[in-house]
């Protein structure tokens, strides 16, 4: 299956099917990241339930500190 993460097109492998198997999939920590899919934010408590399908418009956000 094809999505697109922060605007780059990617093809995920069979068994990633959730938001939390795509962060870990891309080497993505679940600690310090937000994930919206179809500008829709995913509460985290959602991410194992959370079905990711063909072309879904994903964006990552890693949370910085500072000001």
């Amino acid at each position: 299956m094809k999505v697109v993460i922060n605007h780059k097109e990617v093809e995920l492998p069979a068994d990633v099917d959730n938001v939390a198997a795509l962060l870990n999939s891309q080497g993505i920590s679940e600690n310090g990241h937000a994930v919206a899919v179809n500008n829709r934010v995913v509460p985290r408590r959602d991410w194992a339930s959370f079905r990711i399908e063909d072309g879904m418009k994903i964006t990552v956000i890693k949370a910085v500190c500072g000001g």
